[in-house]
Order: C-alpha cells, then sequence, then structure tokens
C-alpha cells in the first residue's frame, strides 16, 4: 500500500508519542502553526476557525473534538482545516488546566459549591460512570439491573458542569487566539506573496536575457 508505514509502531509506541510527540510538543507546535500559516484563505477566517477549534478544546465531548470543531467553524463560516488542527491546543500538557478552568466556572455558576464534590472526586466519578457503562452493557446480555445512578451523577456533578463552565473560558482563550493569529497570518502571507513575486519577476528577467541572446545570436 502506498501509504502504509514503512516502520510498524508497537501499541505502547504509539501511545507513548500520542502523549509526547517524537520532537516533543514544541516541535509539533510549530508544526501546526507552519500549516495554518500556509492554508489559502483570508486571515479573518483563517482565525475564525482558530477561534472554533480553540473553543472546542474547552468541552467534554473528548473523542468528538474534531466533529464539534468543524460544525463550530462551519456555522461560523471559518476555515475548518484551521478548526482541526487547533484542536492540537487542547493536549496532555494543556487539559489538565483547561478542565479545571471549565469545571471551576461551572461550579461557580450553576451554584453548586460543595455538593459538586459529596460524591467522591472527578477521577472516581469518571471510573464509576465508566463501570455503570461497562454493567448496563453486560446487562443486555444477561438477568442482571441495569443501573445508572453513577452515570447520572457524573453528569449532574462532571459533565453538565463542565459543559457550561467551558463556554467562558473557552470563548475568552479562543478570541485571545483569534485576534493574536490575524496579523501573524496576513504577516506571513504578505511576505510569502513577496517571495513568490520576486521569483516570478526573476524568471521573466531570465527568459527575456535568453530570448535576447537568442535574438542576438
Amino acid at each position: 500500500m502506498v501509504f502504509k508505514r514503512r516502520d510498524r509502531r508497537s501499541i505502547l509506541t504509539t501511545l507513548r508519542e500520542a502523549l509526547w510527540p517524537r520532537g516533543g510538543w514544541a516541535r509539533a507546535a510549530r508544526y501546526v502553526q507552519h500549516r495554518l500559516n500556509r492554508l489559502p484563505d483570508p486571515p479573518e477566517r483563517i482565525a475564525r476557525g482558530i477561534f472554533a477549534g480553540v473553543l472546542t478544546t474547552f468541552t467534554p465531548f473528548y473523542g468528538m473534538h474534531f466533529v464539534t470543531a468543524a460544525i463550530i467553524a462551519w456555522v461560523m463560516r471559518g476555515n475548518i482545516l484551521a478548526a482541526l488542527l487547533s484542536t492540537f491546543f487542547g493536549n496532555p500538557l494543556t487539559y489538565v488546566p483547561i478542565s479545571v478552568a471549565s469545571l471551576q466556572t461551572g461550579y461557580w455558576l450553576l451554584g453548586l459549591g460543595e455538593v459538586a464534590h459529596e460524591h467522591g472526586s472527578i477521577g472516581y466519578k469518571f471510573a464509576k460512570a465508566g463501570e455503570d457503562l461497562w454493567q448496563n452493557f453486560i446487562a443486555i446480555f444477561t438477568d442482571a439491573t441495569a443501573d445508572w445512578s453513577a452515570l447520572r451523577i457524573f453528569y449532574d456533578e462532571v459533565f453538565f458542569p463542565w459543559l457550561v463552565g467551558g463556554i467562558l473560558p473557552g470563548i475568552l482563550t479562543g478570541l485571545v487566539c483569534y485576534y493574536l493569529s490575524v496579523p501573524i497570518i496576513r504577516a506571513y502571507q504578505n511576505r510569502r506573496k513577496g517571495v513568490l513575486k520576486a521569483k516570478l519577476a526573476s524568471l521573466k528577467k531570465k527568459k527575456k536575457q535568453t530570448d535576447e541572446s537568442q535574438a542576438a545570436d
């Protein structure tokens, strides 16, 4: 196959590189920035896509960030590829501060306070919700009774507060990224146009010299 990797990676290697890319996150960030700068769209349209991607990382829709970012970018008439690339803003180095900011904002907006912690830690609620999903799946094929109590607690104390609380910091962070990216992308595009014009002028000059030389002969 044309696109098949020559060096087959083990599952552990794949997982390790998902958490820490081979060249490090700084190199990965530069690659994403390079791809964003080279997108063939006006800076404002690309920046709207970046806003959509960054905003999406503050939502609890893990596993669906690409779809969510694409929908938001489409609604905003932003660049969809820029939105997909910008979901990179959410990575193992930023997920903890993003989740903390979203959850704490959600608890504050919903007035949950200490109520949000009476059923255990967030990690415990994730574990119990996963256990509920598995047990209820097994219940489909057995005589066991489905129990949704842990999932209900997870929704009330984690998912919904995260969804509500992620809107404000997500919009604020997305706006910062929008206004920072517009002048950077515009400057890159103008510099690239200048380089292309210079190359074109050089080619025309060489062609003219060649034609004059052939005419003289």
